[in-house]
């Protein structure tokens, strides 16, 4: 078994679980309206909303074939850091308990996207 299977299906599931519902509810137009658009995107706020969405899922489905990790990890981490300057940062740490909304639940990711995109970790070419 691959050291990183476990984590790369837990992070899938995080990362579709996240992304269908907003699909099937209305969550992804309305972040789009109602946030990106009145922070400064519009008209883009409902395309740029669905492109997360839709990164996410290609993500997921990636990490779980173990193809284009590094790429994958990259891009997921990008969205994951605009999410914390643009969102999250702003509500402080904790996402629930402390407080509401914060940067912890992208940490977390970040780190976890780290980790199966370097499982020997970070090393050098000394060559």
């Amino acid at each position: 078994m691959n050291g990183t299977l476990l984590l790369r299906i837990a992070t899938a599931i995080i990362l579709l679980t996240h992304s269908v519902f907003g699909m099937f509810n209305g969550g992804i137009n309305d972040f789009g309206n109602l946030y990106l658009n009145q922070i400064g995107f519009a008209p883009f706020g409902v395309f740029l909303a669905w492109s997360i969405k839709i990164s996410h899922i290609v993500a997921a489905i990636l990490l779980l074939f173990n193809k284009y990790v590094k790429p994958v990890g990259f891009i997921t981490i990008f969205v994951l850091l605009m999410g914390i300057v643009l969102v999250h940062f702003q509500e402080g740490w904790f996402v629930v308990g402390g407080g509401r909304n914060g940067v912890e639940y992208n940490f977390l990711l970040i780190c976890v996207l780290l980790a199966i995109m370097y499982p020997n970790g970070f090393q050098l070419n000394s060559k």
